[in-house]
């Protein structure tokens, strides 16, 4: 059965889109840990980071890379913090936290944002690509 990600990935479950290549997407957490939280992904479906072969992984770290910069452009933090989790989605994904201190990263406080915010980010970011 295809994961979340791939749902999206294939247009059957809505995102807010970030940015997309051929090979990845990015697009925001809609359970976010602060306002911007990304997720990167390969659109091919691999369970776990180092599982993936060495030239997606590479590109997915740019392409996280390029999301990240985007970011810190887009959405005021002292930093942007990356984690790659996975043991909720079966399918890689690389998280960018807008970081204002270390309980950010924590996945335990989360923050509520309506579509509309929602859709001013993505475009915030996307537009600083």
């Amino acid at each position: 059965m295809a994961s979340i990600f791939t749902k999206i990935v294939n247009g059957e479950i809505p995102c807010y889109k970030v940015a997309e290549t051929k090979d990845f997407l990015a697009f925001l957490d809609v359970n976010p840990n602060t306002e911007g939280h990304t997720l990167c992904i390969p659109k091919i479906e691999v369970d776990q980071l180092f599982d993936l072969d060495e030239t997606t992984y590479v590109g997915l770290m740019e392409f996280s890379r390029s999301v990240a910069i985007a970011l810190k452009k887009a959405v005021p933090c002292k930093r942007v913090g990356m984690a790659v989790v996975g043991l909720e989605v079966p399918h890689v994904h690389v998280h960018l936290i807008p970081l204002h201190s270390m309980d950010d990263i924590r996945f335990t406080n989360k923050v509520k944002l309506e579509k509309e915010e929602f859709e001013a980010i993505a475009q915030r970011i996307s537009d600083r690509l």
